[in-house]
C-alpha cells in the first residue's frame, strides 16, 4: 500500500462542505473531491452529549493546539474518502457552517459572528493528511488498525467497514437513522444507539437468526434490504398481537429468538396480555423480564421469573412448629414422609436435611407467606416441582 503526507487547511477540506440534517453525516469536502464519510464508516457522534466534544474540536484550532493526524483513501478516479478523521472534518465543517456555537469572551459565537482575525485563524490551520492507495482488503484492514484509538469501533461498525457495499448504505439509511419515524416504536423493544448501529444489528441478528456477519458477506451486494425490513417488522408486530400492554421490561429482549421458538403457536392476546399484568405485579416474581418468556412457553419453566422463596427466619420458625409437631404425633417431620409406609415414615429430618416449599404452588396462586410455607426432605421438596 502507498501512503503519502499531504497538508490542507481548515478552509479547503471544508470547502463546499454539506451536511445532510437527515442522515446526520457530513458528506463532502475539498470542492466535492473528498467524502467524508464513507459507507464503511460510523455515524456522526461529536454532536452527542450536547455537542460537547464537536466543541472541543473547535476550541482545539482556537488555541492552537493540533487535532493529530487525518487518513484518507485515494480512489482509482483521484477521487478520496476519509479513513480516519470524519467526526473531526464534520465538526469543523459544521462550525464553518454555522451549526452550533463555541464560547469566545465568555460570550456564545457562531462562525460568522467569530472577529475576523480568528475566523482567519481557523480558516487556516493546517492538518496534516495521509493519503494511501492500496487494495480493498488493504484499505479495509488500514481502517480498522487506525481507528482503535478515540471512539473505538463497536462489532457492527467494523462489520460495516469490512462489508461495505449497497447492502450497508441501503440499512444504514433506515435502521441507523436517528430521525427515522419508527425509531421510537422500535426503542420499546430494542436496546442501543441508532447512529452507534446497534439498531441495525439486532434487525440482522433476528433476521440471520445469530449469523450477522454470515448474512452481511451473503447478501453485501444486494440493493435491496426488503428482507432485512420485512423480518424486523414482523417480530415487532408479533410481540404486539400476542402483548397488548407494553412494559419497559419488554426493551431488550430476545424477542428474535423468542419469535423463532413461538410464532407458530397461537395465543388469546386477551388472555396472555391479563396474565402478564398479573405476573408484573406480583411481589413474588423477581425478574419481571422473564415474564414474557414464561408466558410464551406455556407457564412451564418458573425459573425464568425467580420467584421470591421463603427467607431464612421464616423456614426456621416453620421447622420448629413442623418438627415440634411431629415428635407430638410420633411419625416424621417432613409430611410427604410421614404419609409414607417406609423406613422415613418417622423420620426426623435435620434443620439442613430439609427446604422450604409453597403447600399451594406458587403457579396455581400460593403465596410465599409463613401460612403457606411447609418444609420437606431434600428428596421429596426436589420431586414435588410445581405441582
Amino acid at each position: 500500500m502507498h501512503t503519502e503526507l499531504k497538508q490542507y487547511t481548515v478552509a479547503e477540506l471544508c470547502d463546499g462542505f454539506v451536511y445532510n440534517e437527515l442522515e446526520e453525516k457530513g458528506l463532502y469536502g475539498l470542492s466535492g473531491r473528498l467524502t467524508i464519510q464513507p459507507e464503511y464508516q460510523r455515524n456522526y457522534l461529536y454532536a452527542e452529549d450536547n455537542g460537547k466534544k464537536e466543541v472541543a474540536v473547535i476550541e482545539s484550532v482556537l488555541k492552537q493546539y493540533p487535532l493529530g493526524l487525518l487518513y484518507f483513501n485515494r480512489l482509482p478516479d483521484g477521487r478520496l474518502e476519509v479513513l480516519n478523521g470524519q467526526q473531526r472534518i464534520t465538526s469543523l465543517g459544521r462550525f464553518l457552517t454555522d451549526k452550533f456555537s463555541v464560547m469566545s469572551d465568555e460570550l456564545p459565537y457562531r462562525f460568522h459572528a467569530l472577529p475576523k482575525d480568528k475566523q482567519t485563524l481557523v480558516e487556516n490551520t493546517t492538518l496534516l493528511v495521509y493519503e494511501c492507495e492500496g487494495t480493498e482488503s488493504e484499505i479495509k484492514q488500514w481502517f480498522q488498525t487506525i481507528n482503535i484509538a478515540g471512539i473505538p469501533l463497536n462489532e457492527q461498525e467494523e462489520l460495516n467497514a469490512v462489508y461495505s457495499g449497497p447492502f450497508v448504505t441501503r440499512a444504514r439509511a433506515v435502521f441507523s437513522n436517528s430521525r427515522n419515524a419508527n425509531v421510537q416504536k422500535w426503542n420499546a423493544y430494542v436496546r442501543g444507539s441508532v447512529k452507534r448501529q446497534e439498531i441495525l444489528n439486532t434487525a440482522l441478528d433476528w433476521v440471520s437468526h445469530g449469523e450477522v456477519e454470515e448474512y452481511m458477506q451473503a447478501h453485501r451486494r444486494d440493493t435491496q434490504i426488503d428482507e432485512l425490513q420485512a423480518h424486523f417488522g414482523d417480530v415487532i408486530a408479533w410481540v404486539e398481537s400476542v402483548f397488548a400492554d407494553h412494559y419497559s421490561e419488554m426493551c431488550g429482549l430476545k424477542w428474535g429468538q423468542l419469535y423463532d421458538k413461538y410464532h407458530g403457536t397461537p395465543y388469546n392476546q386477551k388472555e396472555m396480555t391479563a396474565e402478564a399484568a398479573v405476573l408484573m405485579d406480583d411481589p413474588c416474581v423477581k425478574n419481571r423480564k422473564g415474564v414474557f418468556e414464561y408466558l410464551l412457553g406455556g407457564e412451564e419453566d418458573t425459573r425464568l421469573l425467580d420467584v421470591r422463596v421463603f427467607d431464612e427466619a421464616t423456614k426456621r420458625r416453620v421447622y420448629k412448629r413442623q418438627t415440634e409437631e411431629a415428635r407430638r404425633r410420633g411419625v416424621s417431620n417432613c409430611p410427604l414422609c410421614a404419609m409414607g409406609h417406609e423406613a422415613r415414615r418417622t423420620k426426623l429430618w435435620g434443620e439442613k436435611e430439609m427446604d422450604a416449599d409453597h403447600v399451594e404452588a406458587w403457579s396455581q396462586g400460593g403465596a410465599t407467606t409463613e401460612e403457606n410455607c411447609q418444609l420437606l426432605c431434600l428428596t421429596h421438596n426436589r420431586a414435588k416441582g410445581n405441582r
